[in-house]
């Protein structure tokens, strides 16, 4: 069953990233936002790859390794790659899926176009990221 976007906007106003957006603002990215299926034992990310995308985890259980340590696991509701998002930088860490995963996938290219389209999004971005730099980084 195909999430409907108010689903979609819940998922995204859980992320910090996104925290301060307002609903129609929400519902800007949930437009751009695509649903994914991954089968179980399907990498979805790997640590030390670039990355450019966010990925909530709609249903399903995925492990995060950093080192090849099992460092955690992850379920529905939780998201990961939000800084890559905005970044580009190296994963730090692996994310398997464990059963058959259900994802909502926000990429590069589409965030790009939703900051360039809806420009109020741009700046309680960058709020949030800044927000999230310690301190010595300021």
């Amino acid at each position: 069953m195909r999430l409907t976007r108010q689903t979609k906007v819940e998922l995204l106003k859980r992320i910090p990233l996104f925290a301060e957006c307002s609903k129609s603002e929400l519902e800007a990215i949930s437009r751009v936002a695509d649903e994914l299926t991954l089968s179980a034992g399907r990498v979805v990310m790997r640590q030390g790859a670039r990355g450019r995308e966010l990925v909530v985890l709609v249903d399903g259980e995925a492990t995060v390794e950093r080192d090849g340590a099992t460092v955690a696991t992850i379920r529905g509701g939780d998201f990961l790659g939000e800084l890559a998002l905005i970044t580009g930088k190296p994963r730090t860490a692996t994310v398997t899926a464990l059963t058959d995963l259900r994802t909502l996938v926000l990429d590069g290219i589409s965030f790009d176009r939703v900051l360039r389209d809806v420009p109020s999004v741009s700046v309680k971005v960058l709020s949030a990221v800044a927000e999230r730099l310690p301190a010595d980084d300021v």
